[in-house]
């Protein structure tokens, strides 16, 4: 939607609201609804946001030891400001657009805020001739209860939408239509290009996929796709869920992020080359490069991939979640999977869960793959077989609070990403484990009330 398409609309009354958001550390849209009338007097001066919203947890309660705000300092604002290409009307609320905007200090933009890290990474790319493609394939739950009794239920016992996987059944899945239809109609009316939904392998366990795209772009995509999702089950009366792990017997939900570079002089995939990858297959130096980079790297950067203490839960051998460390050619088994051909041809990262922020993925997968480029990293020989059995691989990190150790030192992160945002974010995952120790777990009275 357009500026002077907003300002018609606002006039003939088709829209009276409009929501300035800039996405949070989670991922989530942290933001204001304004009066579409006052939204255009006011759009080239942008919104102000208390500045604690980057240090609060996920229940919104602010947590010490940040340098970027903190009580010593009163919790001033930030300045966001809109990104007008990223203005549309929301088809699922009433008369109501939505425009994401950039935290910004003066003409830089503020370096923890989840969009301004892409964005330098995106810089970093096109520095050196590439502009990044990405997708992310993000998983969902349903329960036919709604958020409110989920809450009151203590979110035990609920009630999947389905009764056995339903991993490409059509049967079962039509059952859900009334949702995911409505949830690939309202993002397709609002601006996000969906290509599909299909079952997955956990009972009332779903994914919908959105096209490729620039990766600003697509995490703005997978951001407005959880908001969408969330606010369609608030209305139906029902509940989703983006938990890495929402229930130790089913099947995590992922968040695969799919990725490749485009040579910018030529449009060409970078990717592609006559250097051997496997039988007839072909592919770049660059493109080994670009995996052993992610590689090397995926460690060092975890807590972008798998940010809360539930995201460890999803990594289990023989449950489509990746344990090890390899690459390999179209296996499910791996971290790593090469897939496509030609213009085609990608890495698809398996690491993530769909609690991975993408602003934050999408950036440790593009800084850790330049870098491979950049040192001409090689990856590890190409595996086949099943890597969930092979023995001498490196494991994916077991915990947060590992991720967190690994990030804070690494030379690697500080260079790619700055001081400032290394500190930030380990210290977001340093509270997050030191919430989860103090809480008293269910599993606990059970296991030693008597």
């Amino acid at each position: 939607m357009s500026l002077n398409q907003l300002e018609k609309e606002v006039k003939s009354g088709d829209i009276e609201t409009v929501c300035i958001v800039t996405p949070d550390q989670f991922g989530r849209f942290m933001g204001k609804r304004l009066d579409a009338e006052f939204f255009l007097e006011t759009q080239e001066s942008g919104s102000h946001f208390c500045n604690y919203l980057f240090t609060v947890d996920i229940d919104m309660e602010p947590q010490h030891g940040f340098e970027f705000a903190n009580w010593e300092s009163g919790y001033g604002d930030f300045h966001v400001v809109p990104d007008l290409n990223t203005l549309r009307r929301l088809t699922w609320q009433d008369k109501t657009a939505l425009v994401i905007g950039d935290v910004m200090d003066g003409e830089e933009y503020v370096s923890v805020a989840p969009r301004s890290l892409l964005h330098n990474q995106v810089a970093k790319a096109a520095s050196k001739g590439y502009a990044a493609l990405s997708a992310a394939e993000m998983e969902y739950y349903i329960y036919g209860e709604s958020f409110r009794e989920a809450y009151e239920m203590g979110y035990h016992n609920l009630k999947p939408e389905g009764y056995y996987i339903e991993d490409y059944h059509m049967l079962q899945g039509s059952r859900n239509e009334y949702f995911n239809a409505d949830a690939r109609r309202h993002l397709k009316n609002s601006g996000v290009p969906v290509e599909l939904t299909k079952g997955e392998a956990g009972v009332g366990q779903h994914e919908l996929n959105i096209k490729y795209s620039n990766p600003i772009t697509n995490a703005d995509y997978a951001a407005l796709y959880k908001q969408c999702l969330k606010e369609l089950a608030e209305q139906k009366q029902m509940s989703v869920t983006f938990m890495a792990k929402p229930n130790s017997e089913t099947s995590g939900s992922s968040c695969h992020i799919h990725m490749s570079l485009v040579d910018i002089a030529t449009g060409a995939n970078v990717f592609c080359g006559d250097k051997p990858l496997l039988g007839d297959r072909t592919c770049s130096d660059e493109f080994r490069w670009f995996v052993g980079g992610c590689i090397k790297y995926m460690p060092e950067t975890m807590v972008f991939y798998a940010p809360t203490v539930n995201s460890y839960k999803r990594y289990i051998s023989g449950s489509w979640a990746p344990t090890k460390l390899a690459w390999s050619l179209d296996n499910r088994t791996a971290g790593f999977r090469v897939v496509g051909s030609g213009a085609g041809l990608r890495v698809e990262n398996r690491i993530p869960g769909a609690d991975c922020n993408a602003y934050l993925g999408f950036s440790a997968a593009l800084a850790s793959g330049l870098k491979g480029i950049e040192d001409k990293i090689e990856p590890p020989e190409l595996f086949q077989g099943d890597v969930y059995s092979a023995q001498g691989l490196p494991q994916v990190p077991s915990s947060l609070l590992e991720a967190a150790d690994l990030f804070k030192k690494s030379e690697f992160a500080r260079e790619a990403f700055g001081d400032d945002v290394v500190d930030h974010y380990a210290r977001h995952a340093e509270m997050e484990v030191a919430n989860f120790n103090k809480a008293v777990t269910d599993w606990e009275r059970r296991r030693y009330f008597e």
